[in-house]
């Protein structure tokens, strides 16, 4: 359990610091509107509970995603790259997909177990104009492997609200 958490940290602190030295400057869309360049808020799972999330623009059209979710059966943190694309004639909505993986543990009652895992993520973007929030709306396919996880596919991905700094 030490290992799984102390790898998880590790993880979330290379998501946090991995932004370049201009962390403060805002993210513009192609066609000039500002927009943000990170996003702090909580995401509700389709299927497994509530996640705490960040998101941080690394390039004008990438960004890194971390995740802390938590449920009744345990906890899992998740690391994402994303890549993102304008969608013509709509301001404020991208569409975004990329590669991530996690690792997390179930409780006690649920066979005390580690589990580690590869994601993807497919997913829309919403900036709401002239005001500090993002919406998205994402599926996250998994596959879990490791101690007790029976090698399964799990259908992640939610809807995530974001205040915009």
């Amino acid at each position: 359990m030490k290992k799984c958490i102390t790898i998880s940290s590790i993880i979330l602190c290379l998501l946090a610091f991995s932004s370049k030295s201009n962390a403060q400057k805002k993210h513009h869309n192609t066609n000039g509107d500002i927009e943000y360049k990170t996003a702090l808020g909580i995401k509700f799972g389709w299927f497994e509970g509530v996640a705490i999330t960040i998101k941080h623009f690394v390039a004008d059209n990438a960004a890194v995603e971390g995740l802390a979710s938590f449920w009744n059966r345990g906890f899992r943190f998740t690391g994402l790259y994303e890549f993102y694309w304008d969608l013509p004639n709509a301001d404020g909505l991208k569409v975004y997909a990329g590669p991530g993986a996690h690792v997390g543990a179930y409780s006690s009652k649920y066979g005390g177990s580690t589990f580690l895992g590869i994601d993807g993520v497919l997913g829309l973007d919403y900036k709401i104009r002239n005001a500090p929030i993002n919406l998205s709306l994402d599926f996250q396919p998994s596959f879990e492997f490791g101690n007790g996880s029976n090698d399964s596919f799990s259908p992640w991905g939610g809807l995530g609200i974001r205040y915009t700094f």
